[in-house]
């Protein structure tokens, strides 16, 4: 079976889940760190996404640490074949967790355009704190990234089996 950068219970999966739950986390506290942010139903959405991909990564990180802890590699043929039963659950979760992601931080993105080059609510009387929408967009964009990385791994080592 191919050892995979990022698979489970390697270091470079564990820095995976890391920067998946670091960037999501970094997302919330930038967006609830902008005043005003709970008017607009997008970025609620996209603390709400960000939140599940906070819990979904930080317990992957959890397995990818106590497999390296005890050193337990994840790759043998009876676990592989545990996923492969249970593969369709883990890739659904996964799969869910990317479209969430992807779906919240494109809506955020779209409400940003429009407020700030359209509306230009931006440097309007309202004035907007944009730049955090923006910042908080842009990091869950990476973490979107990350979740594409992660499901494209278990993908390759499910059909590897």
């Amino acid at each position: 079976m191919k050892d995979l950068l990022g698979s489970p219970g390697t270091v470079s999966g564990l820095l995976l889940r890391i920067g998946q739950c670091l960037f999501a986390a970094g997302s919330i506290g930038v967006m609830v760190s902008a005043l005003g942010f709970s008017n607009f139903t997008a970025y609620c959405y996209l603390i709400a996404s960000m939140g599940l991909q906070v819990l979904w990564s930080f317990g992957l990180a959890c397995l990818d640490i106590y497999a390296l802890r005890i050193k337990r590699d994840l790759h043998n043929s009876v676990l592989v074949s545990l996923f492969v039963v249970v593969g369709s659950t883990i890739t659904d979760k996964m799969q869910v967790t990317a479209t969430l992601s992807l779906a919240a931080a494109c809506s955020s993105a779209g409400i940003a355009v429009l407020y700030a080059k359209d509306l230009k609510f931006c440097t309007g009387p309202s004035h907007l704190p944009c730049d955090r929408f923006e910042l908080s967009i842009a990091l869950a964009f990476v973490t979107w990234f990350l979740i594409a990385m992660s499901s494209h791994v278990m993908f390759w080592i499910l059909a590897s089996v």
